[in-house]
């Protein structure tokens, strides 16, 4: 897979990929010409011109909880950790790290000029504020089980302890102590997530909805929020009250919510976005453009089963409508983005302590075949004394890119099965809703690496996961995922998380289609965006000439 090229200096996480859904005629700048010509607005004022695709979700850092929340946030905020060129978690409103020797303690002293955008100072108190906050059982936070390897997070989140039993504390104002139930190697990298984002806890207490509204909202990142319209575009200026605002060279950051690809390709033409994904239909045209980048991203593309709806109840159909999935063809014909095919769960970019790619090590775990799809068909049906198959819907949320998937996968089935399925639409706004709810029998799916981790991807199957919605449940799993969390020996650890792989994969409440990458232009001039296969896209170093 080609790297970045000469523009592109670093690559992230931004699968605004299965996420864009938004309104066309959002994007253009009422005050200014077009992006192309921005860096010469206002009297030389630097704006960079980019597309979320839709609405963020939440701008709580503790509920926008993916892509279309997270890279917004990432450069509205900032936690203790920041990813720096190479992917690596580096001091960031920390300015020192202090570690026990038994690795449980860890003590972060914050900046003294590190400030919030209202101009107070950030306290190891709003860091204190923010992570209960997340574990709050009445926030319902998503990102909660990512601070489950803090003492007592767990038992609180589950609404089994208390507050006070989290073992987090402000010993004064600059001083933030975290204690961890085991050591926990990818500790500094988790907590570059969003969700661990200090809130301003006098302006969150005084009001709950302010992060709703750009008059009301309160950072400490390299930008600040200075406009927010709804459905249609916000705006960043840079935070002059930023610790390192000295080395933050843009001056504002115009975001539009453009969900279709092709809209979205056509305002970069006209020069009015700096960045934009490809059309899947001008992939070939533009593959060797000098503005096209591409990399991987640690993240798969897949398809969940109700495992408590037949017919994939049983064990034999799911695994006869995985095999009967043609993953090259859909790479190769329908996304045609140069993404790799997915035969597991977990994608590349993982090095075991022996130097291997997980992925690589772990091997070909479920890849097309007719003739085995066919075969293990007949079994199940005959297993359930079955003469003919129950119905099957594959659901998908509102995207031209998922639509396609799904067209395709009904045709594989047909093909290699001689199954008719049917197709449901859903809009995205309650597709999700309704997926946790165990409403679809087959349904559409992503997973994007929170850290950098094997285990990140395999522990959303763990029973009672939030982010399981199979219904899936299997001991010996579960057993394998917490023994892999406590494992202080990585060879060890590393063999758990494959063995773990193969029973999901032999179990088959999932199937994968394909891995993500990430392929955007952008244009000659715009440099410094940091983009990270695992993470979130980082504006603080990006120029624009």
């Amino acid at each position: 897979m080609k790297k970045w090229l000469v523009l592109f200096l670093m690559a992230m996480f931004v699968f605004v990929l299965a996420a864009c859904t938004a309104s066309e005629d959002a994007g253009e700048d009422t005050s200014s010409d077009s992006g192309e010509e921005g860096s010469a607005d206002s009297g030389g004022e630097k704006v960079l011109y980019m597309n979320n695709g839709e609405e963020p979700t939440s701008f709580d850092p503790s509920i926008g909880f993916n892509a279309v929340s997270w890279g917004a946030l990432n450069n509205l905020m900032e936690g203790l950790t920041r990813l720096d060129e190479s992917s690596q978690p580096v001091e960031a409103t920390a300015e020192s790290i202090d570690i026990s020797e038994d690795g449980l303690t860890y003590t972060f002293n914050i900046r003294e000029d590190a400030n919030w955008s209202n101009g107070e100072p950030v306290t190891a108190g709003d860091f204190v504020f923010a992570w209960q906050h997340m574990l709050d059982p009445e926030t319902a936070s998503p990102a909660a089980f990512l601070a489950y390897f803090i003492e007592g997070a767990e038992a609180y989140n589950n609404g089994e302890g208390a507050v006070e039993d989290i073992a987090i504390s402000a010993e004064d104002d600059k001083t933030f102590v975290v204690k961890l139930t085991e050591p926990t190697e990818a500790f500094l990298n988790i907590i570059t997530n969003p969700s661990f984002f200090p809130i301003h806890e006098a302006t969150a207490t005084e009001n709950p909805d302010w992060h709703t509204e750009a008059d009301s909202f309160v950072g400490n990142g390299p930008f600040k929020l200075a406009s927010w319209s709804h459905d249609e575009e916000f705006v960043f200026e840079k935070n002059e009250e930023y610790w390192d605002a000295e080395n933050v060279k843009l001056d504002k950051v115009h975001w539009a919510m453009v969900n279709d690809p092709n809209t979205e390709y056509q305002m970069y033409e006209a020069g009015e976005l700096d960045v934009s994904s490809v059309p899947a239909e001008m992939s070939e045209q533009l593959q060797d453009s000098p503005e096209l980048g591409v990399m991987d991203q640690a993240g798969t593309y897949f398809y969940r089963y109700n495992v408590e709806e037949e017919p994939f109840t049983n064990k034999k159909v799911r695994q006869a409508f995985a095999y009967a999935v043609n993953q090259d063809d859909i790479v190769q014909y329908v996304t045609k983005n140069g993404e790799k095919p997915a035969y597991g769960f977990v994608s590349y970019g993982f090095e075991g302590p022996n130097g291997q790619e997980f992925r690589d090590e772990a091997g070909e775990l479920v890849k097309f075949d007719a003739d085995k799809a066919k075969q293990l068909l007949e079994e199940g049906m005959e297993e359930e004394g079955w003469d003919e198959l129950p119905p099957v819907t594959i659901s998908y949320s509102t995207s031209e890119s998922h639509q396609n998937i799904a067209e395709t996968l009904q045709d594989q089935f047909k093909t290699a099965l001689d199954v008719d399925v049917e197709l449901q639409n859903v809009e995205a706004s309650v597709f999700l809703t309704e997926q946790k709810e165990f409403k679809y029998q087959l349904s559409r799916s992503s997973f994007l690496h929170d850290y950098a981790d094997p285990v990140n991807a395999l522990e959303s199957f763990i029973t009672d996961s939030s982010m399981n919605r199979t219904q899936w449940s299997n001991e010996e799993f579960d057993k394998l995922i917490a023994d892999a969390k406590a494992e202080t020996d990585s060879a060890a650890r590393w063999d758990m998380l494959i063995e773990a792989e193969k029973i999901l994969m032999d179990e088959m409440p999932i199937f994968p289609i394909h891995f993500y990458n990430q392929v955007q232009l952008q244009k000659e001039g715009v440099e410094g965006i940091l983009r990270h296969p695992v993470g979130y896209i980082d504006l603080k170093t990006a120029d624009k000439q």
